[in-house]
């Protein structure tokens, strides 16, 4: 049997899935409103994080909200943000708000801000 490059597979034998996949890149901020603050929120969310590949942050704001800020791959980025929503956290949050930010969320990592 030869073998021979063809398209995006290295070996005529045929490829079920393409090697190369795209990645799109997205970043959002979203605002929680609700029994956000003072019960552990902010800390649930980044242990959320530690379980996608992505980067951002999350604070507390005087009104009384948490923002966060996320940036990844877009399925990453939708999973952890759906994996937020039904966490034990689903019963403080009273509204979700997201907003599509143009730029990338600038971290390293995902982290805690307390400015």
């Amino acid at each position: 049997m030869e073998l021979r490059a063809r398209g995006p597979c290295s070996l005529d034998i045929g490829c079920p899935v393409s090697p190369i996949s795209e990645q799109v890149m997205i970043s959002f901020q979203v605002f929680y409103e609700g029994r956000v603050q003072g019960v552990g929120f902010r800390f649930t969310v980044r242990h959320i994080a530690k379980g996608f590949d992505v980067t951002g942050w999350v604070r507390n704001l005087p009104d009384g909200r948490v923002e966060l800020q996320v940036t990844g791959d877009e399925n990453e980025v939708r999973a952890f943000l759906d994996q937020v929503a039904q966490s034990e956290l689903h019963s403080l949050i009273r509204k979700q708000t997201e907003n599509k930010l143009n730029e990338p969320v600038a971290a390293r990592s995902f982290e805690i801000r307390y400015d």
